[in-house]
């Protein structure tokens, strides 16, 4: 899969599965992509809070071993991720600044949704932040509550979506 941005030097990338040596990266990008969210939704403190600064790498390669996400890459560099857990969970779902709005996150989740329907799950849920919210719904979630997540001593808001998939014949 391939897509084209003005804003990246990079115009060609593809999805693959998770390998090990991409935990460090996808820790990178995950921290990179909270940071950059406008301190208009989430405070700096508050992102702090949710993406420590420097990432516990240790933490998420034990994670990533589990999560097995999909990644985007381009140039062999993380540039989007997505996990689906067996119970249909969303876990992550998180796309480099530079790659937002270039379709990766779109691409990823048709991925998901193929992958889920493969493996007999028909429901799909998520605890989207205020900006991954509007995606999901583009996606066909419906809201179904809002979350107030404590980290550290802030308190996040998040909702929680569900989306029932549609037989694939």
């Amino acid at each position: 899969m391939t897509d084209k941005s003005s804003n990246v030097s990079c115009a060609r990338w593809h999805i693959v599965a998770y390998q090990a040596s991409m935990a460090s990266a996808l820790a990178d990008l995950f921290t990179l992509a909270v940071q950059h969210i406008d301190d208009a939704v989430y405070s700096a403190a508050e992102k702090a809070a949710w993406a420590p600064q420097p990432p516990d790498y240790e933490r998420w390669q034990q994670r990533l071993a589990g999560k097995r996400p999909w990644v985007a890459v381009c140039q062999d560099m993380p540039i989007g991720f997505i996990e689906l857990d067996a119970d249909g969970h969303i876990d992550c779902a998180y796309v480099h600044p530079d790659w937002q709005r270039c379709g990766v996150m779109t691409a990823l989740y048709r991925g998901l949704e193929v992958a889920a329907a493969e493996r007999g799950v028909s429901r799909l849920y998520v605890e989207a932040s205020e900006v991954a919210k509007p995606f999901f719904a583009r996606q066909g979630f419906t809201l179904l509550g809002k979350n107030h997540v404590k980290r550290g001593e802030h308190i996040l808001v998040n909702y929680l979506m569900e989306n029932y998939l549609m037989e694939i014949n």
